[in-house]
């Protein structure tokens, strides 16, 4: 097998990752650190497995931060954005703007111009989206306080790269030597040479549509796409919507990750998030892998090696400014010391945006190559060392100074939803309906989109998915919830979503509809926790309507059916250790059928009895008229 070629460079990346993610894990150190490590392992400074196309590679894998904003944004809702645009604005905007002046100062105190010291400022302002985002959420405290606050910082330095990049190109020094480098990042756009009212109408005009085509339109085509009854169909609508919508906002100069965000926050009202979520996830997942394997791959320790005191020297000037100007930032917002230790810990490093804003101000005059490249170095060791920043926060640092309850807050990014009903047919509509007017508010899943497009009319929160899919459980919270009520119409389809739960999620109670006996048996062989036959209480009501119209009393009648439920209800669970057996369980069902006759018959014996005996029925009669029977 060719070394360069790409079935070997394949098998070189998933075999480290499968290796070194696992054994990180075990160590606790870690997904990211395990891929940054996998990485730095297979380098062309180490074994040499991958060399210079691992840049090709970090490219490509940039695009998993895209899919990871989109991802974030399907999270939110945009009364969530509103209620985060202090924290956004606030923090993010103060921890940029101070950071970005520290780090100008030192660069001049340093003997840089003022304008490469802008530049390096500017740079090293921007945090690690992917790493931050991914090490929170790992770790479960992407909805603390201390995980929205640094979510805010890091939309906020999103957002900043624009301006940032506008700004670049007035800050070359004349005479300034460059190299040649890649400036693959930064293609020719639809904007080049345009004013800057003609740009920001532009962009305007592209976020609007955007804003109104996931709102009406994109529901609509992933409707129409989803009839269609082909999975992959839709996962390849999914890819395209992403990559479509990142590719317009690279046209128009604007970060494709902020693109993206924004058409996630427009779609986190849809009915198809769940499902988007769950077939963007895989690819996220894997696409980030790659990028954090590249991060390792591409760090110079034959650079590090010339310069250590210089290069580690800068890795701790960075850190350290970072981390301060975040605590104290944290601090004046008023946040917990516990919470304040875990936002700055995990935002003090560079981020991958620097690896784009090095080249091009390298490319435009601003930094020489030979400034750059050990800030490349700096910036990649930097992200490479969060992930043990954190944990040395959560091992030394929290224990003595934080508390359990106060890392691990409510979750205030998503809704308290401890039901989920896969089903909203028929059944499922009016069990939902019931849950509503009795105030529990659930989690609605299914699968015919006509069927949630109408019931989405009537403000009930429906989202289109599988419910037998692991990934869609997961993303409806089936981890956090208390009850699970399958009322699906396809027999087949219950068994395959009973059996998905108890696989992943066996402390989830289930509630299942069964239309059959038989059926029946099979469930509680899987360990349902609660089985209502579809049909039992309807056609019960029926029988005793029908005993009324052959002039037997009301009272008697209800009686009748309440006995026949009850030992109907006892019979399934015994029958169902025979079901296997046809012969046997039609001799055992034939018993209890017999049983339950001469039960009923003897019953209706002693009722007459009473009667004749002067009792009165008006108990009975109460209790029904109270729902007791």
């Amino acid at each position: 097998m060719e070394q360069g070629g790409f079935f070997f460079q394949a098998l070189v990346y998933l075999t480290a990752a499968v290796v070194a993610v696992p054994v990180a894990k075990k160590l606790g150190l870690g997904s990211v650190l395990g891929y940054l490590l996998a990485g730095i392992i297979i380098g062309p400074f180490l074994f040499g497995f991958i060399g210079e196309e691992g840049q090709d590679v970090m490219h490509f894998a940039e695009f998993g931060v895209v899919m990871m904003l989109f991802l974030v944004g399907l999270e939110l809702q945009p009364s969530m954005i509103w209620k985060l645009r202090k924290s956004i604005f606030g923090l993010g905007g103060f921890q940029t703007g101070i950071t970005a002046a520290i780090i100008m100062g030192i660069a001049i105190i340093m003997g840089f111009a003022w304008q490469t010291g802008l530049a390096i400022g500017l740079t090293f302002a921007l945090s690690s989206t992917a790493i931050v985002i991914q090490s929170l959420n790992e770790k479960g405290l992407m909805k603390t306080e201390a995980g929205q606050n640094a979510f805010s910082v890091l939309l906020f330095q999103d957002i900043a790269v624009i301006p940032i990049l506008a700004i670049l190109p007035y800050l070359a020094i004349k005479g300034l030597v460059t190299e040649t480098t890649d400036v693959a990042h930064h293609s020719s756009t639809w904007v080049d040479g345009w004013p800057i009212w003609g740009t920001t109408l532009l962009t305007l005009g592209v976020i609007s549509t955007i804003i109104f085509a996931g709102k009406y339109l994109i529901s609509q085509a992933f409707r129409f796409i989803a009839k269609t009854d082909l999975r992959e169909l839709f996962t390849i609508a999914a890819l395209l919507l992403v990559i479509s919508t990142a590719a317009l906002m690279t046209m128009i100069g604007l970060s494709p990750a902020l693109g993206t965000f924004v058409a996630g926050v427009v779609l986190a009202q849809s009915e198809y998030r769940h499902e988007l979520e769950t077939d963007i996830e895989p690819f996220k997942g894997l696409l980030l892998g790659l990028f954090f394997i590249a991060v390792g791959a591409s760090i110079d320790f034959h650079l590090i090696a010339e310069s250590p005191k210089l290069i580690f020297g800068l890795v701790a000037i960075l850190i350290a400014v970072k981390f301060v100007v975040l605590f104290v930032i944290g601090y004046f917002f008023k946040m917990g010391l516990d919470k304040n230790m875990i936002f700055s810990f995990s935002l003090a490093q560079g981020g991958e945006f620097a690896f784009v804003l090095l080249s091009f101000s390298t490319s435009n005059s601003i930094i020489s190559s030979d400034v750059a490249n050990p800030l490349i170095a700096v910036v990649a060791i930097s992200m490479a060392l969060t992930p043990l920043l954190m944990l040395f926060n959560e091992k030394l640092i929290q224990p003595r100074f934080g508390t359990k309850e106060s890392v691990k807050e409510a979750d205030e990014m998503q809704e308290d939803k401890k039901v989920i009903i896969a089903g909203f047919g028929r059944y499922g509509s009016t069990i939902g309906r019931f849950l509503q007017a009795n105030g529990v508010y659930a989690t609605y899943l299914d699968i015919d989109p006509d069927n949630v497009d109408l019931l989405r009319k009537f403000d009930l929160k429906v989202f289109y998915g599988d419910a037998s899919r692991n990934d869609l459980l997961k993303a409806a919270g089936a981890a956090e919830a208390d009850l699970l009520i399958v009322a699906v119409d396809d027999p087949n389809k219950t068994k395959e979503i009973v059996a998905t739960v108890k696989k992943n999620y066996p402390k989830l109670k289930l509630v299942v509809r069964s239309q059959s006996f038989l059926s029946s048996y099979s469930l509680i062989e899987q360990g349902v926790d609660r089985i209502q036959l579809d049909f039992l209480d309807s056609a019960l009501r029926m029988g005793t309507d029908a005993l009324c119209y052959l002039g037997h009393r009301r009272h008697e009648s209800f009686r009748a059916s309440k006995t026949y439920r009850k030992n109907v209800e006892k019979f399934i669970p015994e029958l169902s250790e025979v079901w296997q057996d046809k012969s046997l369980l039609i001799s055992e069902a034939k018993k209890r059928m017999q049983f339950l006759e001469k039960s009923m018959l003897q019953e209706k014996e002693d009722f007459h009895k009473e009667k004749d005996m002067g009792w009165d029925a008006s108990d009975i009669i109460k209790e029904f008229g109270e729902g007791k029977i």
